[in-house]
């Protein structure tokens, strides 16, 4: 008898966006020599990365933070809504807890300073593909006390924060209006709409539409 052949392990499709061309490079290298692990493509800001996950369905974005254009932080949420079974896994030089806690509350996977090794680079992103969040090690004090120092006036600081498009554009979330319905309303373009959108959930730190919808009708600013 011969015995059951075996079985190949999942390949886990990769999308490496990052601006820094040589940096981008040298991951894709180190990553595509893992059995295990696809680099199906790269972009080199946030709007083309959104628009090659799109395209190309990866697992993981694996994603800088500040870049031209569209960071990777309004890209998350742009993700969210294009590609929602892709994993958002950030990597980064910075060490800020405001960033980081502002990438997590969009919806990333993970959070990984460009410091981290290859192995434990490759751990994480095979982690992140069996559903688990990962922090870079020196990351974890900083998320805590983020989560746990106090917020005074939050809110109202929040809302502060918007811009008067920003506010319309949050009115017409709450009456259930899809973004080519407000682009329409408001004589936008649709993918204008789609950067407020992720503007405002940046901004009042929350991860989706629906948070936003409760959010107006509980602090006044829904339409009536």
């Amino acid at each position: 008898m011969t015995g059951s052949p075996a079985v190949a392990a999942p390949r886990i499709r990769v999308l490496v966006v990052d601006d820094h061309a040589l940096f981008r490079s040298g991951v894709i290298a180190l990553l595509s020599r893992q059995p295990d692990i696809q680099v199906v493509g790269e972009a080199a800001d946030g709007l083309e990365g959104v628009k090659r996950a799109k395209e190309l369905a990866p697992d993981i974005v694996l994603m800088d933070l500040h870049m031209p254009g569209t960071s990777g932080k309004e890209a998350i949420g742009l993700l969210a809504e294009e590609v929602p079974a892709a994993k958002v896994m950030m990597l980064t030089v910075s060490e800020d807890a405001q960033d980081l806690l502002d990438c997590l509350r969009a919806g990333a996977t993970g959070y990984l300073l460009k410091n981290t090794n290859i192995d434990a680079l490759i751990d994480s992103l095979r982690r992140a593909f069996e559903g688990d969040s990962v922090v870079s090690p020196g990351m974890t004090s900083k998320l805590v006390q983020g989560v746990l120092a106090p917020r005074v006036d939050a809110a109202a600081s929040a809302l502060d924060s918007l811009s008067g498009r920003e506010r319309e554009v949050l009115q017409q979330v709450a009456a259930g209006a899809s973004n080519k319905e407000i682009a329409r309303r408001l004589d936008l373009a649709e993918s204008t709409v789609k950067i407020h959108v992720q503007h405002i959930l940046r901004k009042l730190h929350l991860q989706s539409r629906v948070q936003a919808a409760v959010f107006a009708v509980e602090h006044g600013i829904a339409m009536q």
